[in-house]
């Protein structure tokens, strides 16, 4: 009998722990964790996969897959930071972006294929499935955004 409670109880604690786990790698629609699909800014056409990351309470982004020929090939040439020469797969271009009352601020943002860092900040639309990003200079009004959509 003590040792069906002891096992209901280990089994009960195990739940208990591995619950926020499960959550964590559903994908909450209200972080911006996860896989993005990002367009081109004159063509309209998916460019490839951003998949944002939490490292210590800030959000970061990494090119997991590009849909441009050749690009599992490609570096970062135009880059003048510790990011030159670095492969484009897996590039972090997204840096320390906090929540910042109410959207998502603080950090910077690459834009590979020139090596120009922008400031960074963005919000989550459409119940988490859409992200406006705005990359800007000095101040947001100097600056361009894009919506970026959230691969399940």
């Amino acid at each position: 009998m003590l040792a069906k409670i002891r096992l209901a109880a280990l089994l009960l604690a195990i739940a208990v722990c591995s619950a926020p786990l499960t959550a964590a790698h559903a994908g909450d629609a209200n972080s911006p964790a996860g896989l993005w699909r990002t367009f081109d800014d004159h063509t309209g056409e998916a460019r490839g996969l951003v998949r944002i990351y939490e490292q210590n309470g800030a959000f970061y982004g990494k090119i997991e897959q590009s849909f441009t020929p050749g690009a599992e090939n490609r570096v970062c040439t135009a880059c003048d930071d510790e990011r030159k020469n670095q492969p484009m797969i897996g590039l972090v271009i997204m840096r320390h972006v906090a929540w910042d009352d109410d959207e998502y601020a603080g950090g910077d943002i690459l834009d590979p294929d020139t090596g120009s860092v922008y400031r960074c900040k963005f919000q989550l639309q459409d119940s988490g499935q859409k992200l406006k990003l705005r990359g800007y200079l000095g101040i947001s009004l100097l600056g361009r955004s894009q919506i970026w959509e959230r691969v399940e």
